[in-house]
């Protein structure tokens, strides 16, 4: 993991060290060197934040029926992906869960492309960021389960036949425990090695082909925002199918 500090992070670090060493305290974990608590995933993740809200502010102060613009049909076009994407998975009523499914990408889409900007690094390649996507997606899946299905939520960890269910149920929950881990590794180590690549090839050759490992890193930025959306989809139709 890289060690080095961006320059953004220097200047979190310069201006902002008092309030994030009071958070920090505040919950227990103080930043091993006070005089730097921001860390690189940090001050990306929150320039991650900022952007999408700003896109979406910039969306809805110019939202037309009748004229709408090229930011509002590509916005309107990803979130309509997404919708046929969630039915595709097998959930009813998918516009219920697309408003989750749309930040999540969006803010993951968001964090990978920062990596390709030189002076930046993708908040992704950091383990604590997908891990707390996969974590908030594991409650979040969960959550649904029970609200749509009640206590009946709880059956479909025992299998088809009762007689099954001291097998099935061990097997369900390591299952369903593995796939946070899941989604975070491949999250991670796909966005920490493109990372990787395309800073070795820029330092070994500065001119051209670091631009084919960009446009791959762009590429890879996009389908891996797009899996692990894809993936929360899988476990949510999972999770609010009526006929488990």
């Amino acid at each position: 993991m890289p060690e080095h500090e961006l320059w953004v992070t220097a200047l979190f670090n310069r201006f902002l060290a008092g309030p994030a060493n009071a958070v920090l305290n505040a919950v227990g974990h103080p930043a091993h060197d006070p005089a730097k608590p921001w860390a690189n995933w940090m001050t990306m993740e929150i320039l991650a934040v900022v952007i999408v809200i700003a896109l979406v502010m910039m969306v809805r102060g110019r939202l037309s029926v009748d004229n709408p613009g090229g930011l509002q049909h590509l916005i309107e076009s990803i979130y309509g992906f997404l919708k046929t994407n969630a039915e595709e998975s097998g959930i009813h009523h998918s516009e219920k869960f697309v408003p989750y499914f749309f930040t999540v990408f969006l803010f993951i889409l968001t964090m990978n492309l920062i990596g390709a900007v030189p002076g930046f690094e993708a908040a992704t390649m950091f383990a604590w960021v997908p891990a707390g996507l996969a974590i908030t997606t594991f409650f979040y899946y969960n959550i649904k389960g029970v609200a749509e299905n009640g206590w009946r939520y709880v059956l479909q960890f025992a299998g088809p036949a009762w007689w099954l269910a001291p097998l099935m149920i061990p097997i369900e929950l390591v299952s369903h425990m593995a796939r946070p881990m899941s989604l975070t590794i491949r999250l991670y180590a796909n966005m920490f090695a493109g990372e990787q690549v395309t800073v070795a090839f820029l330092g070994l050759v500065p001119l051209i082909i670091p631009v084919i490992f960009m446009a791959l890193h762009v590429f890879v930025a996009f389908l891996q925002a797009y899996i692990f959306t894809l993936l929360s989809m899988i476990y949510v139709g999972g999770a609010v199918a009526h006929e488990h």
